[in-house]
């Protein structure tokens, strides 16, 4: 049985004008700032009128350690909050936007898929309401200040060796990683060693989608440290006299964009931080504004749980206040048989050994949220080639846990596929609830970092660079060492070690340097090969995206 394509799915969707999407929420036409029929971002005054209001229950989908076979996270999210609709509650979900880079890149489109998507599919994915292209232009004019104070006589001194701001682009573009400015001569500018990195892993980017309002953000831009003076001292934004003009820029971009899944369900699409080197979450207003307009707000953490959820639950909801009441986490058969050595050709077929030696993959990421104190329930995101026998191996290893496992066929279904999930996620949102933190803030940076590696990930140990050391010593020299800690780790195992599939144990994870993200508000470990500027694959999704006479766009997930 075939089934169209995610584009051609939404292309014959018939959405709902957004104002009647919005008042399903209880949100009236003159709180909303309409971007054409079906978008709308919500005005800052909708706020003031339901902020003292109660909150629903928040509900975060994960999932387990990504694989080529892919697990459906976003899919799930929208699944999940089209199936609690179903059955009668009032309900929202909230994602982050996609980036170009990917768009065009390997993943393609990334807006759910099947019938649980958000819609319009096309505008989600390229531009929408001009978030990012505000993020990129508000980044690059502090990176332009930058430079222009030292072409002015550089009277904050300086020293172009160690500039720690680098330019940004949400385009997939690796001849940009490093690169020489100020060619030309005296009037270009000063020559330096310069680069890249794609708008999603901007502090700028982070900062945003953490702030709770202006004045919040402009706080927070304030404090971006951009490079260190000769004497070591660090030259902030507010240095530069950039914070304001920064937050001019994002003034809009910081408010929640608000559109639809499938099935006409309220949905916030806002923000869009890198999950590795950032904390990978939808912005902190989209969440608050969910909370208190509907009663179940569904939301999502990048990647897996020990890299999205841990930050999720260690940044965003400590600096948020916010308390999960569940989360989910979302598994395929075949993603787990190729944590279990499985080929990738081979998914397919009927293995329950390879299943078995993949499931401690699951049951490790299970373990990890219930140590948050939070109840779990495990979704398994269907294909037609599962079989009975698998999904019960799956709730074997589950039931000592007291973790339900249950069946989503939301890609195919949709709400309607979702439903069993969501009576799961009901039950567990009225079991006890014991949240709490991984790390305390007073803890060492090194301690907050130990905690991660071996309680989240596994390890046994954590080694540390020459220049880890240093970075660490710089940063309590700075007086910023109770920072938060938001780890950049590959997020193709648990460990530091990309080609490490299944549950690995006993391993050290080798931090090599130690970033500084003082306006986001935590401190950035660096672990392996974390790239901050993605290339283009050898035949990039791009070459399958037109657009006809009529404006149809095909090929475009």
């Amino acid at each position: 049985m075939s089934f169209p394509s995610d584009i051609e799915i939404a292309q014959s969707a018939e959405m709902e004008p957004i104002v009647k999407i919005a008042a399903k929420l209880g949100i009236e036409e003159d709180e909303l700032e309409l971007y054409g029929k079906y978008k709308a971002k919500v005005s800052p005054a909708l706020w003031e009128r339901v902020k003292e209001g109660p909150d629903g229950k928040l509900i975060l989908v994960t999932a387990i350690t990504p694989t080529p076979a892919g697990e459906g996270k976003t899919t799930t999210s929208v699944g999940l909050a089209q199936a609690l609709a179903q059955r009668g509650k009032k309900t929202c979900v909230a994602l982050r936007e996609p980036s170009l880079g990917p768009v065009f890149g390997i993943k393609g489109g990334a807006a759910g898929g099947g019938y649980s998507q958000v819609v319009p599919m096309e505008d989600i994915n390229v531009h929408f309401t001009g978030d990012f292209h505000a993020i990129t232009s508000a980044h690059n004019l502090l990176a332009a200040m930058l430079d222009n104070s030292i072409q002015q006589g550089n009277p904050l001194r300086v020293d172009p060796r160690r500039i720690a701001l680098k330019r940004v682009l949400d385009m997939n573009d690796r001849a940009l990683r490093h690169v020489v400015v100020g060619l030309g001569g005296t009037a270009d500018g000063v020559p330096r060693e310069d680069g890249f990195d794609i708008t999603v892993a901007s502090e700028v980017m982070a900062i945003l989608c953490l702030s709770d309002g202006i004045d919040d953000l402009k706080r927070r831009l304030s404090e971006i440290i951009v490079a260190y003076s000769t004497d070591g001292s660090p030259v902030r934004a507010r240095d530069l006299e950039a914070h304001g003009a920064m937050a001019m820029l994002l003034k809009d971009a910081i408010k929640p964009n608000l559109v639809q899944t499938l099935e006409h369900v309220p949905a916030f699409v806002h923000g869009g931080p890198f999950a590795n080197i950032a904390h990978g979450c939808n912005s902190v207003t989209a969440t608050k504004y969910g909370l208190k307009l509907a009663d179940y707000l569904i939301t999502e953490a990048g990647f897996a749980a020990d890299l999205g959820a841990e930050k999720f639950l260690d940044i965003k909801c400590r600096q948020a206040g916010l308390t999960p009441s569940a989360v989910v986490i979302v598994a395929t058969v075949r993603a787990l048989k190729m944590h279990g050595g499985l080929p990738k050709e081979k998914l397919g077929d009927v293995d329950t050994e390879a299943l078995r030696r993949g499931i401690p993959n699951l049951e490790k990421h299970v373990l990890n949220m219930l140590s948050f104190g939070i109840p779990a329930v495990v979704a398994i995101n269907v294909f037609p080639t599962d079989t009975e026998e698998e999904i019960g191996l799956i709730r074997e290893v589950c039931a000592p846990l007291g973790v339900p496992v249950v069946k989503s066929d939301i890609w195919a279904q949709g709400g309607r596929g979702g439903l069993e999930m969501a009576d799961a996620v009901t039950e567990a949102c009225g079991k006890p609830n014991g949240f709490k933190f991984l790390y305390e803030p007073d803890m060492s940076p090194e301690e907050k970092i130990a905690a991660i590696a071996t309680k989240i990930y596994g390890a046994a140990d954590v080694a540390y660079t020459d220049r880890a050391k240093k970075d660490l010593r710089r940063i309590r020299e700075l007086g910023m060492g109770d920072l938060l800690v938001c780890m950049a780790k590959t997020q193709a195992s648990l460990s530091d070690d990309p080609e490490k599939k299944g549950r690995p144990e006993g391993f050290t994870l080798t931090v090599r340097e130690v970033r500084l993200s003082a306006g986001a508000g935590f401190l950035i470990p660096m672990t392996g090969t974390i790239m901050t500027m993605p290339g283009l694959p050898k035949r990039p999704a791009a070459c399958s995206i037109d657009v006809d006479s009529s404006g149809r766009v095909t090929g475009l997930f």
